[in-house]
């Protein structure tokens, strides 16, 4: 059996991290057994399923809470484990803390995995500046401890390694199990009655609602489309740091009532289906999960084009928009846009994208115990 130690696991259950559990479910316990170490002391996502099957979770101190409980636990749980594991497999944002792949080969471990998933930093200011001069740092010193390096895509690639290392890459794809999120009329029809969106024209949008989602963009498109659509409604999946800050919006531009925020839904199929458009203006992207699982529901997209990679497009009716451009480009577009139905020709999309999540897999089975 082939042992891994995966580090990225946190509390969210964002993008990064079912990515992660997308692979293990399909991998964990046949040629390979998983086992994870967190950079947290509380409950990570899907920290259930991991246990039920038979991964062991290793949590210590996270540097921010105690700096030098960190670094003991950290070196005490190499010491004593590395032995234990062929390779580890660490996904990060940002190259801000590379002290696990430090430890990593100091005790041993001979792969050496660095997994990039995103293309930018996720947060602005001075503490923003001195995380990326770090980071810098470290992208030119990264060749010392990682034995290989993977990416989400070519930006996320770009983003942590230096020009030498580029051509060494294997993009790795986020990839998605397709029929699982196939357009729901049972479940459109339910959440529209719930939330009485049954004669409105829906957008959505899901994720974290943070900077780097750009969701103040979705609210002014909102209050120009009204005008044109006064049955229009937005509904935004997801939680985050700018909540309050978007709620303040909402109240400011008079859209109270055009807008929705239901959290955090672990019913995304059910909650795609009952969308007419997927609005998604992010400032970067590494290769939003999000955007994959529209185009399997089968939802139009509209996506900005400045910051997520081109290769994220699989349907025909996903539309690039530039966040430069006038937002009555993006009105007009929103308003002629239809779904896929056909659901054999999205499932054939992503087989022959690469996105598809069974191929995918054993792929990436092959990748780690024979190269």
């Amino acid at each position: 059996m082939f042992k891994v130690l995966v580090f990225g696991m946190t509390e969210n259950p964002g993008g990064v991290e079912s990515v992660i559990i997308n692979y293990y479910k399909r991998l964990q316990n046949k040629k390979i057994h998983f086992d994870f170490l967190c950079n947290t002391k509380n409950k990570i996502a899907y920290e259930d399923l991991l246990i039920s099957m038979q991964s062991k979770i290793y949590k210590i101190t996270a540097r921010s809470t105690n700096i030098f409980d960190y670094y003991k636990e950290l070196h005490s749980f190499f010491k004593e484990h590395a032995h234990e594991y062929d390779c580890i497999w660490i996904n990060v944002n940002n190259l801000v803390n590379i002290d696990y792949l430090i430890m990593a080969k100091k005790f041993g471990i001979k792969k050496r995995i660095i997994h990039s998933h995103n293309s930018h930093l996720m947060e602005k200011g001075i503490r923003a500046n001195i995380k990326k001069i770090i980071h810098f740092i470290n992208k030119k010193r990264l060749f010392k401890y990682a034995t290989d390096y993977w990416a989400c895509s070519s930006d996320a690639a770009k983003w942590l390694y230096i020009d030498s290392i580029l051509k060494n890459v294997r993009i790795i794809k986020n990839a998605i199990d397709s029929r699982k999120l196939v357009f729901n009329l049972h479940k459109r029809e339910k959440i529209k009655q719930k939330y009485h969106l049954e004669n409105s024209l829906v957008i959505g949008n899901v994720g974290r609602l943070q900077l780097q989602k750009n969701q103040e963009f979705c609210l002014r498109v909102i209050k120009n489309l009204q005008v044109m659509k006064p049955d229009v409604k937005m509904v935004f999946v997801g939680e985050g740091p700018d909540h309050a800050k978007l709620v303040e919006l909402v109240n400011k531009y008079g859209l109270n009532s055009k807008v929705l925020f239901v959290g955090v839904q672990k019913d995304i199929e059910g909650w795609l289906s009952a969308f007419d458009v997927f609005l998604f203006p992010s400032l970067f992207e590494g290769l939003p999960l999000a955007l994959l699982e529209a185009q399997a529901n089968g939802v139009p997209v509209v996506a900005s084009s400045d910051a997520i990679p081109q290769d994220v497009k699989i349907n025909k009716n996903f539309k690039f928009l530039s966040l430069k451009q006038n937002i009555s480009c993006w009105i007009k577009y929103i308003l002629k846009v239809k779904r896929e139905n056909d659901e054999e020709n999205i499932y054939k999309n992503f087989l022959k994208s690469g996105y598809e999540i069974n191929k995918a897999a054993s792929e990436l089975e092959n990748i780690f115990i024979n190269e």
